[in-house]
């Protein structure tokens, strides 16, 4: 069907905890595939025929694709995903020490799924500020790699209705549990930053203090190919790492034809407002520095189309009432083009026809549409904001998934493949505005 590989995305999942780590691992694919690093201070010398990158903050990404054809001519093919994740994330100030336990505080990231936390086993990983000895200061993206913490259930026979509609309260229920509380020889006690501290001497750096980090919690459970049949692959992150893998892996393979960009912003899960959201300069800063005059930025908007490439609901078996009954994707029949009259989604008629007749040429690639329940409200991608911002043609679109910000999501084999295969066409498509 395609020459995805599917394990090399399982790997991209368990290496990828963070924002941090996910960006950190497309760079590497972009740096192995000739794509050069460039800084956002460095945008006044830009060059339209070289392959880039640029990376913000750690958490966020955009790169460039030079093609033979120029933008004014054939538009850009955009491609928006985003890095981040529902998570537990530490609090600050975060220890607290209870009947001789060291706990850690956590405030949930976005629309976790709280409930799926319960009796995992758990590691940490993010972003961190320290201090050394000097008295220099360096950031560092750390991985304990190990379970560390959980967060354990209590026992039915101490709460006999755990089973009749709990509820779960964020800030009382979900400290997770690090271990005995331990004192070292002069009676201090063992903090989470020097457990940190003692990490990062153990990879050689030196560490004295922790000014601050952004640390999340996350499963250590591998990415697994699941079902009688090996259909389904199941992990954390899916949403939305699986789409900021294939767009990345796409851009890499696609020909060289047209000009491609591709961006994958933090903080979508949260509104993304903020410097790496999609709300935030850094597409908009990239777009204006690459075509400052006013008449060439028109050309290429016109002739543009973007892919807001997130996630769908896919039709759960047992709740398929909380679906449209004639609008329910299902696993492994095809990506999901995702419909909202009330703009949750960018998804218009003329986007939407470029894509199905995209699809549709030979070898076809089978496409399903979603929209919520009438008595329901949908979520959000970054396409709308994208779109307003821009004022690209935008279409959302996404691989069907069952439990959607749980710490494990459930995802299809086949889609995966074709949807890397659709936005690999849709990178190389020679029109997708004279339709």
């Amino acid at each position: 069907m395609s020459d995805f590989d599917v394990q090399a995305l399982m790997q991209f999942l368990d290496a990828s905890p963070t924002p941090f780590h996910a960006v950190k691992n497309i760079e590497s694919l972009l740096l192995e595939a000739g794509y050069r690093s460039v800084k956002p201070q460095d945008y006044g010398c830009l060059n339209h025929n070289e392959n880039f990158f640029i990376s913000q903050d750690g958490s966020a990404i955009l790169a460039y694709k030079a093609g033979k054809q120029s933008a004014e001519g054939s538009g850009l093919r955009v491609f928006g995903a985003h890095t981040d994740s529902p998570c537990l994330k530490v609090k600050p100030n975060p220890d607290k020490y209870v009947k001789g336990y060291h706990m850690v505080r956590v405030q949930p990231y976005g629309g976790v799924l709280l409930g799926t936390w319960f009796d995992r086993d758990l590691s940490l990983a993010g972003d961190v500020l320290i201090e050394t000895a000097s008295g220099e200061t360096h950031t560092h993206i750390i991985n304990f790699e190990r379970a560390i913490g959980s967060v354990p259930s209590l026992a039915i026979h101490l709460d006999r209705n755990a089973n009749d509609g709990k509820s779960i309260n964020a800030h009382n229920d979900m400290n997770v549990l690090l271990g005995a509380t331990k004192t070292t020889a002069n009676s201090h006690t063992v903090t989470l930053s020097d457990l940190i501290i003692a990490h990062l001497k153990e990879k050689g750096v030196d560490a004295q203090s922790v000014l601050d980090f952004n640390l999340s919690f996350y499963d250590t459970q591998l990415a697994k190919i699941t079902g009688i049949d090996n259909e389904f692959i199941a992990s954390a992150r899916l949403d939305n790492l699986l789409s900021t893998y294939i767009g990345v892996r796409a851009l890499i393979d696609s020909d060289d034809q047209i000009p491609c960009v591709y961006i994958s912003n933090d903080h979508e899960e949260i509104g993304s407002q903020s410097k790496v959201g999609a709300k935030g300069p850094m597409l908009s800063d990239w777009f204006d520095a690459m075509y400052s005059d006013v008449a060439t930025k028109q050309k290429v908007i016109a002739k543009s189309l973007m892919l807001s490439v997130d996630n769908a609901h896919g039709i759960h078996p047992n709740f398929t009432h909380k679906h449209d009954e004639q609008l329910g994707p299902m696993i492994n029949q095809g990506p999901v083009i995702k419909y909202d009259v009330n703009q949750s989604y960018a998804t218009g008629t003329q986007s939407a026809g470029v894509l199905k007749w995209l699809a549709a040429k030979a070898p076809s690639i089978p496409l399903q549409s979603f929209a919520v329940r009438s008595d329901m409200r949908c979520g959000s991608t970054i396409g709308p904001i994208t779109a307003t911002k821009l004022g690209f043609l935008t279409v959302d679109i996404g691989v069907p998934t069952f439990a959607m910000h749980s710490i494990r999501e459930l995802g299809g084999v086949s889609d995966v493949a074709l949807a890397y295969k659709l936005v690999k066409r849709f990178n190389q498509a020679a029109s997708v505005t004279d339709t």
